[in-house]
């Protein structure tokens, strides 16, 4: 167990430790939802990625870059905020840097949002997405890689499995950037709840709450809902999995990462001591450009570019 104050940085990583005390600490709460959702109702649109709509309730947004190959690998991406905020906005420009350095093409998807849509809304969604992308001129279906960061990187899990259910399309990589996994978690007390940044288990009960529509950690959770809840990971893509020691999803990360080695499923696991959950938004900062340049490496080798 981690013990200390809100104020003792001393657990941190040292590149972490100012901005621990930047980074907000406040529970997600149903009465917090709307506010939130309007600041990130500010983001602007990028004009370099075009959406499509590939369902009734999903739409792609897309970014080739102008050098890319004629027929290129691709990188669906799965943004995160605990099944009930964000938007495929957050991440573009990131993925472009990606698509740029790596000469593939990227994408993300907006998926509806839980509370107003229980699962499998948001998992449907990012399916029919990535089924959408798969199938493309210029998109090389053999080298097509699914990723995510938190809800993103769990979404993004539970699709894969959903892929491999349904019989395609065949993944090439999953990129889980400390994700969501497990809605056991949620019911489980933390004891180091005041080192939690950004994302805390109130927060994860509530977004679990949300998106299943019922309690976390009853019995009879679908795999494709909560990914950890998956008793067979034998056939699935081959994974990377970066965690932080002080991020809620730690454990759950690497449980999963481990599981999967055990079915057969190559997964590199990248940990990073002292740093808690979405530490990679101080992006100055060399412990998270390292960890971005991992996830770079292994999306060089998920792709052979």
């Amino acid at each position: 167990m981690i013990t200390g104050r809100l104020t003792d940085t001393r657990h941190f990583h040292p590149d972490l430790r100012v901005g621990s005390l930047l980074l907000p600490r406040a529970r997600l709460t149903s009465r917090r939802l709307r506010p939130i959702r309007r600041l990130v109702g500010l983001l602007r649109d990028s004009p370099d990625f075009e959406e499509t709509q590939v369902s009734p309730t999903a739409a792609i947004r897309v970014y080739r870059p102008s050098r890319a190959p004629a027929v290129a690998p691709a990188l669906l991406y799965v943004h995160g905020g605990g099944l009930v905020v964000g938007s495929p906005l957050q991440d573009e420009p990131m993925l472009r840097s990606v698509a740029e350095e790596l000469q593939v093409v990227v994408a993300t998807v907006r998926y509806r949002l839980a509370p107003e849509h229980v699962f499998p809304a948001a998992r449907d969604d990012c399916y029919d997405a990535l089924a959408w992308l798969a199938a493309q001129p210029g998109i090389d279906p053999s080298r097509v890689a699914i990723g995510g960061a938190s809800a993103g990187g769990g979404l993004a899990a539970a699709t894969a499995l959903r892929a491999r259910e349904l019989g395609g399309p065949a993944l090439c990589h999953q990129l889980l950037v400390y994700p969501m996994l497990d809605d056991r978690t949620a019911t489980t007390p933390d004891p180091d709840r005041a080192l939690r940044r950004l994302w805390s288990n109130e927060s994860n009960h509530f977004g679990w709450s949300a998106y299943l529509g019922h309690e976390p950690g009853r019995d009879g959770v679908e795999p494709t809902a909560s990914a950890s809840r998956c008793t067979d990971l034998a056939g699935l893509p081959p994974a990377w999995i970066g965690v932080g020691t002080l991020d809620l999803f730690h454990a759950e990360s690497l449980d999963y990462a481990e599981r999967l080695r055990a079915a057969g499923v190559a997964c590199s696991a990248y940990v990073v001591p002292g740093a808690f959950h979405g530490f990679d938004a101080l992006a100055r900062t060399s412990v998270a450009r390292d960890f971005r340049a991992s996830q770079l490496r292994a999306l060089r080798r998920a792709f052979d570019v």
